[in-house]
């Protein structure tokens, strides 16, 4: 293989590459505003994360998995 074939190979790779993330990075998008709308979760309570950080604050969500 010469070297622009692989050059080539390379660039046709990264642009599928790009395109992918792209996609994925709009339906991640996608996902959580339409989770936020319809009330599954309120992401603006994880805005406050590092705001609200001390051990006496309120817990955002309980664990369901855990058996207390």
């Amino acid at each position: 293989m010469s070297i622009e074939t692989i050059r080539t190979i390379q660039a046709y790779g990264y642009f599928i590459l790009i395109v992918f993330l792209c996609i994925g990075l709009y339906g991640y998008f996608f996902h959580l505003h339409k989770s936020e709308k319809t009330g599954r979760r309120n992401y603006e309570k994880y805005g406050n994360l590092a705001v609200n950080d001390d051990i006496d604050d309120e817990i955002l969500e309980s664990n369901s998995s855990s058996k207390q």
